[in-house]
């Protein structure tokens, strides 16, 4: 199917189209946002997002410039990325969490003229300034200091009304970094059209409506509750729940039982760990309307779980930094576990094999390229992988998948992390969650060893659900397991446990680092 192409005024602006269709409802007066100081209605979100719009175009701020935001998920951070895109400006939302090294690099790369950090972030960034290298000021969001300027002193005398700035729709609207597991972070570059059809899964497969609240577990840097939260939510007229710090499922099970939320955007891992600690037991998880899973593949085995425990289907489905918004998903009227989902009607999906011949025939893997209005426009500074990327209006997504003769998609991992045994390739997900079905085991990773000697060998890490378990009687149950429900030849040997299986701030396996576990000595015994 040919993608839906959205109607594009000549000139627009990306943060009009954030909050114009609610309050061109008349929604102003329904609850917008809600954190940790409060609520904030249509109205009074739009009013604090013109005064931080104003606030930065005093101070010099022109269109295309970068502003990055280091905040915790709050009105302001909200209000704020809304205000930097309305005069133009380029919004870049940044992981608090991220490494001193990757954070000076983004900061350098980004040249992003004003940085929005807690107070509790101030000493991390003056320790980087030194090797900053363009001038740039800090706006502390927290107590009022006279070493550095404020949110509260910043928007003092601005005003609330605002006249947007009109751009281009083929303009740079706001970045989003990726984060990988290895390599420097590069900025995925959206455009301001690219933004119009966020909220198509939402509205349409979803049904969102006005005033049902949404909670994503996930934080706003990531462009799946970016989209899907703020981008979606607020067009679709929702009420977006945010909370401090990183994501637990003690603050989660708060959270879900003080707000009552009607849609749980979050990702596999979290949802199996809000079962392991029993906290989705909550008969407030009994009252979601829809969960939505996405970052990694959603195990059998898990969606059957979480509907026990809370009666509700969990929809899978998949997108990328680069599409901003899930391209393959389940619904409420179509799902299958296992499976990715289908395309949506505004994006078209073709496979290709190893050679770039085009695949038509059900259950053949192959790589994925994507057309879809929501693609970014390229990776700022990195012309050879731009080029690798995109392909005029395709782009490749690096994902491994089949279709079958009823139009279901699934997917088999990553082109770069497939594994070549007796001459077949083979999905690591495949051999995980195949692991992950076995009672006790809280975590999987493969991993590849290559052999000077001969082929490559695979090691399947394990990280069980307690400490105390016989790890060769775990190990001994998962390759009984894998024997009796995979081919041989994806059988590793070799099963390890280990304490915990490594993850990058945003929730990728750092397979890298089990590697360097392999190199070092096994112990005597």
């Amino acid at each position: 199917m040919t993608p839906q192409q959205p109607y594009i005024e000549s000139a627009m602006n990306a943060g009009d189209e954030i909050l114009g269709p609610a309050l061109g409802l008349g929604l102003g007066e329904r609850i917008a946002v809600i954190d940790e100081q409060g609520t904030l209605t249509y109205s009074q979100l739009n009013q604090r997002a013109g005064r931080f719009g104003n606030a930065l175009r005093s101070r010099g701020v022109r269109p295309e410039e970068r502003v990055m935001f280091l905040l915790e998920d709050s009105a302001d951070l909200v209000a704020a990325y809304i205000g930097t895109l309305r005069i133009g400006a380029v919004a870049i939302a940044y992981n608090r969490m991220a490494v001193q090294r990757d954070l000076l690099f983004t900061i350098n790369e980004s040249r992003a003229r004003y940085l929005f950090v807690e107070a509790d972030y101030v000493a991390a960034i003056e320790a980087l300034r030194p090797r900053i290298q363009h001038p740039f000021t800090l706006i502390v969001r927290g107590p009022e200091s006279s070493d550095h300027l404020s949110i509260q002193a910043l928007l003092a005398d601005s005003s609330p009304e605002l006249e947007s700035t009109p751009m281009s729709p083929d303009d740079m609207a706001f970045w989003i970094y990726t984060s990988g597991t290895t390599g420097k972070p590069k900025a995925a570059v959206h455009l301001h059209h690219d933004l119009i059809v966020s909220d198509l899964h939402l509205r349409e497969n979803l049904k969102v409506q006005p005033g049902e609240k949404i909670l994503c577990t996930s934080k706003l840097f990531f462009a799946y509750p970016l989209a899907h939260g703020l981008f979606a939510g607020l067009r679709c007229g929702a009420t977006l729940i945010l909370f401090d710090g990183w994501p637990t499922p003690e603050r989660t099970g708060e959270l879900v039982e003080q707000h009552r939320p009607d849609l749980l955007f979050s990702v596999p891992t979290f949802y199996r760990k809000l079962l392991n600690q029993g906290i989705a037991a909550s008969p407030a998880f009994k009252n979601l309307r829809c969960c939505v899973s996405a970052g990694e593949q959603l195990p059998k085995a898990l969606f059957s779980e979480w509907h026990a425990a809370t009666g509700k289907l969990i929809y899978e489905g998949i997108g990328t930094t680069e599409t901003l918004i899930l391209f393959i998903v389940n619904t409420p009227e179509a799902c299958r576990p296992g499976a990715s989902g289908r395309v949506v009607p505004w994006a078209e999906v073709r496979l290709t094999d190893e050679h770039g011949n085009p695949i038509e025939t059900p259950d053949t893997p192959g790589v994925a390229w994507l057309r879809m209005p929501s693609v970014c426009d390229r990776y700022w500074n990195r012309q050879d992988m731009t080029r690798h990327a995109f392909n005029g209006v395709w782009y490749r997504t690096g994902d491994i998948f089949s279709f079958d003769a009823e139009g279901w998609w699934y997917h088999q991992g990553r082109a770069d992390h497939m594994l070549k045994i007796s001459g077949q390739w083979v999905s690591p997900s495949e051999i995980e969650y195949c692991a992950l079905s076995v009672p006790n085991v809280a975590e999987a990773a493969v991993v590849e060893v290559p052999r000077g000697d001969g082929p490559a060998r695979i090691v399947l890490f394990l990280e069980p659900q307690q400490a105390d378990l016989d790890p060769q009687a775990l190990a001994l149950q998962v390759q009984q397991t894998l024997r009796s429900q995979l081919a041989h030849f994806k059988c590793p040997q070799d099963v390890r446990i280990i304490d915990h299986v490594p993850r990058t701030a945003t929730g990728k396996i750092q397979k890298y680092k089990l590697q360097q576990l392999l190199e070092e000595p096994t112990p005597a015994g």
